[in-house]
């Protein structure tokens, strides 16, 4: 067999593990996956008319709740990372990696499974998310198929970007605890992003905190796509963040990987 044909063995090989300890341990999935939509629920029913004041012209509860649909859905893939950094930390404290590396197998095939695993995981949960805000009256009838396409695309895009920063976090992380605290920020920063409210809507201190982050492009451009708004050069700004994000947590991952550090 060809060296990639091994490589691509072992990280198939991988994928399956990593779905498999999904399956047989769902809790932690579950408890990422309830955020959001408990988040949903809340700000739609309980704060619904109260924050739909604040996007002004009149916005009323059904508009507030195609606003933050595309925010609840960012949130979702950060959240849904989180439990990637606690698989890889539990990998790394286990001893089971050191075991794979004394075996002839494809030593970044460790690091693809829990990539592609948490994408696929991230992808299954905006799913499930999303199912929910239609039942509760969201819709996206102006969206054509070249834009749900583009909004699945970018979903991917940010998913995979946010999985390779937080293997980088699992890595570095002496245990699980530590590794779901330093992933915190992957779920506090769509909070402080255009999630919830515009962003002209906020104190002028407080909008670079907002403005200069990867959500609240990603967001905006997964807010255009959906319900046919501005998007401006936001989609630019996402994918630049995205590929920065990606190279960034690759080099960070493989560099900790490859020393070993713990």
């Amino acid at each position: 067999m060809s060296a990639f044909s091994l490589a691509a063995r072992d990280s198939s090989t991988m994928l399956r593990r990593n779905l498999l300890h999904a399956r047989r341990y769902p809790s932690l999935t579950l408890n990422l996956l309830l955020t959001p939509v408990m988040m949903l629920l809340l700000f739609v029913y309980v704060f619904g008319d109260v924050m739909s004041a604040g996007m002004g012209g009149g916005a009323d509860r059904a508009a507030y709740i195609a606003y933050v649909v595309p925010g609840i859905l960012m949130m979702t893939v950060g959240g849904t990372v989180v439990g990637t950094a606690v698989s890889v930390s539990n990998d790394m404290t286990e001893g089971i990696v050191a075991r794979f590396r004394t075996m002839a197998i494809h030593r970044p095939s460790i690091l693809v499974g829990h990539v592609v695993g948490s994408v696929l995981q991230c992808v299954m949960s905006v799913l499930l998310v999303g199912a929910v805000a239609v039942a509760i009256g969201f819709r996206a009838t102006d969206a054509t198929a070249l834009e749900w396409l583009a909004a699945f695309g970018m979903t991917i895009l940010i998913a995979f970007a946010l999985t390779w920063i937080a293997v980088g976090m699992g890595l570095v992380s002496p245990n699980a605890e530590a590794a779901s605290n330093n992933a915190l920020p992957l779920v506090v920063l769509p909070l402080i992003s255009s999630a919830f409210v515009p962003i002209d809507s906020m104190p002028g201190w407080f909008r670079p905190l907002a403005e200069y982050q990867p959500f609240t492009p990603a967001i905006e451009t997964l807010r255009g796509l959906l319900l046919g708004t501005e998007i401006g050069n936001s989609a630019w700004i996402a994918l630049a963040w995205c590929a920065g994000l990606t190279v960034l947590g690759y080099v960070w991952s493989k560099s900790t990987f490859d020393r070993g550090a713990k």
